[in-house]
């Protein structure tokens, strides 16, 4: 697997919760549709669009399969940050109306509603434990009559912790509350079922899937629930000069000239992931991050965040070396060994705010490609940094 992506013949990237790398066959899907089929969708008859629309709505199905929700319910967005926007956008919330959110969001789970106070919009954000997760009377407590949206993440960009999203959804479904999840860091990862998981919203980034830049997700259980924030050409039935009539489906959403490229990339990553099996990904990163994290915990002068138990998160591990600012850790990183990991807020600031962690962690995030030699390679030069402090 690893000849698919020849940028690893001289680095070690450990930054993959950031962005992933892309395989070959992604990238040979794009480079096809500018060289084979080059043209625009559900805009004309000639072979060449009829062609390009036929493989655009195929990415569709395969990215509404990939998530358990049949062949329906999928808009494809520039990224997850897009895709929650829509929604928050497009549910017409306004005075009165709160929006429950944690503190371990992404910023583009965050921003977006606290936007909305001023629109007279309420938004409570739920705390976790010391170890990084949630207990669900939180939510229990937050969660009142005035309740329009939770809007939680699946898994922690910072934390590498999963949330415990059924639990949350039984809740909300109890008090007729909205459920979204951002998904951009399980999706990647773990098996994900809409149907089962019981959100409303599912949104996630194909650039953190091995797909292209510049592609996302956001799947609604009812799209007539949201407004459209963009209109323009080929979200419509019918244009009058007085009014106009939506399109069915994602293409109420797609105003304007899609990134058809990018859908289609973004269709070959599911089936790439379908190829090498979810499964087998899930059981080799958690090799990988048991490793990671009872290597850090041994070295001397290192502090790592979360749950130190793997079966709580994913293979995203932030810590701190100390004495040292995370930036010169991963500049130390990528200098002695060619190791690409991410240091700062990780566009989390109110989390590291209440850690008290003003210049951030430090974040190793492993993936597919990723070897347990890459991560021993990795933890003996952490080990000789923390040494020369």
């Amino acid at each position: 697997m690893r000849s698919d992506f020849p940028i690893l013949s001289d680095i070690i990237y450990m930054d993959s919760a950031s962005t992933s790398l892309t395989p070959e066959p992604v990238l040979e899907a794009v480079l096809g549709y500018y060289r084979e089929f080059n043209a625009n969708v559900g805009r004309g008859v000639h072979r060449l669009s009829q062609l390009a629309s036929l493989r655009y709505d195929d990415a569709h199905r395969k990215v509404a399969g990939f998530i358990g929700a049949g062949d329906e319910g999928v808009v494809f967005t520039k990224n997850s940050t897009e895709a929650i926007n829509v929604v928050a956008s497009g549910l017409g919330l306004g005075k009165g109306d709160r929006v429950v959110t944690t503190l371990i969001e992404h910023h583009s789970n965050f921003l977006p509603w606290l936007r909305l106070k001023r629109f007279g919009v309420d938004v409570s954000v739920v705390g976790l434990s010391e170890d990084g997760l949630f207990d669900l009377s939180y939510f229990e407590d937050a969660i009142d009559a005035k309740t329009r949206v939770v809007a939680v993440t699946h898994v922690s960009n910072v934390l590498g912790t999963v949330s415990p999203i059924r639990e949350i959804s039984r809740i909300c479904g109890e008090r007729g509350v909205l459920l979204l999840v951002d998904g951009a860091q399980s999706a990647p990862h773990m098996h994900v079922d809409v149907m089962e998981l019981g959100c409303d919203f599912f949104v996630f980034s194909g650039h953190k899937m091995l797909g292209p830049t510049g592609t996302g997700v956001l799947w609604a259980k009812n799209l007539e629930a949201i407004e459209p924030s963009f209109f323009g050409g080929g979200m419509i039935e019918d244009v009058s000069i007085d009014a106009c009539t939506l399109a069915d489906g994602y293409e109420r959403f797609e105003a304007g000239t899609p990134h058809i490229a990018g859908g289609i990339g973004l269709g070959r990553a599911v089936d790439y992931i379908k190829d090498t099996g979810m499964d087998a990904i899930e059981k080799h990163e958690a090799r990988l991050t048991k490793k990671l994290l009872e290597g850090l915990v041994d070295i001397k002068g290192v502090q790592v965040y979360g749950s130190l138990n793997p079966g709580d998160r994913i293979g995203v591990v932030s810590f701190n070396v100390e004495g040292l600012n995370p930036h010169d850790v991963a500049l130390m990183l990528d200098e002695v060994a060619g190791i690409m990991v991410r240091s700062g807020h990780h566009c989390c600031m109110p989390l590291m705010k209440n850690f008290g962690l003003g210049a951030g962690t430090v974040r190793a995030s492993v993936y597919l490609y990723n070897t347990e030699d890459e991560v021993d390679m990795f933890l003996g030069v952490v080990e000789e940094v923390a040494r020369v402090v």
